[in-house]
């Protein structure tokens, strides 16, 4: 059985590459243009994504699946953390995100100085209030300059420990979507979904 969820995301790049990884059980719907940017105001992930999500369903009575991604540097205490997004301040670009990072890492040696992971919470919300909740980690280290055009966010500084050596923004979207954090969350929700009731 397919489900139908609406995406909580408005941002395009987000979209296609969710849709990319449950193209097979999933048929994904563009959040309304009418619904508005919820606050992401929790202290985790997967509150972020708890809001997004039970946003979407009030506004529309659709179920609907979200996510939140962090990227945890271990030299910086975790930080980025739950605000990656909003790194560089509340309308900083990627760009902007990018460049304070790798100046907060100016003097870390390479290897386990430069540790880190990404990870993405999945949630999906129904009406009637259930919810599935997954998550996916890619482990990795940050490259000392940005690498590659591909990707969005922080892919040109990311090299996934598991990879060949190149940043998420050298690979195609299918080698991406292979070992990230986001291709891992939602090949789990889709297996979840499988099993579970619409």
């Amino acid at each position: 059985m397919r489900h139908q969820l609406i995406c909580s995301s408005a941002n395009p790049d987000k979209v296609a590459e969710i849709a990319a990884i449950v193209g097979g059980v999933v048929d994904l719907l563009p959040r309304p243009p009418e619904v508005a940017d919820v606050v992401e105001d929790a202290d985790t992930l997967e509150g972020n994504a708890r809001l997004k999500a039970a946003a979407l369903v009030q506004a529309t009575g659709f179920a609907a699946v979200a996510d939140d991604t962090g990227l945890f540097v271990d030299a910086l205490g975790g930080a980025p953390g739950v605000w990656s997004a909003r790194y560089a301040g509340e309308r900083a670009s990627d760009a902007d995100n990018r460049a304070k990072l790798l100046a907060a890492l100016a003097d870390a040696p390479a290897g386990p100085g430069r540790a880190a992971r990404f990870v993405t919470v999945a949630l999906v919300r129904w009406p009637d209030g259930r919810e599935l909740s997954v998550e996916g980690v890619s482990e990795g280290e940050i490259a000392p300059a940005e690498r590659g055009s591909g990707g969005f966010g922080y892919d040109p500084l990311f090299v996934p420990a598991d990879g060949d050596g190149r940043t998420f923004a050298e690979m195609s979207d299918a080698e991406k979507h292979a070992l990230s954090h986001r291709g891992r969350a939602f090949r789990a929700l889709m297996e979840a979904l499988r099993s579970s009731p619409g």
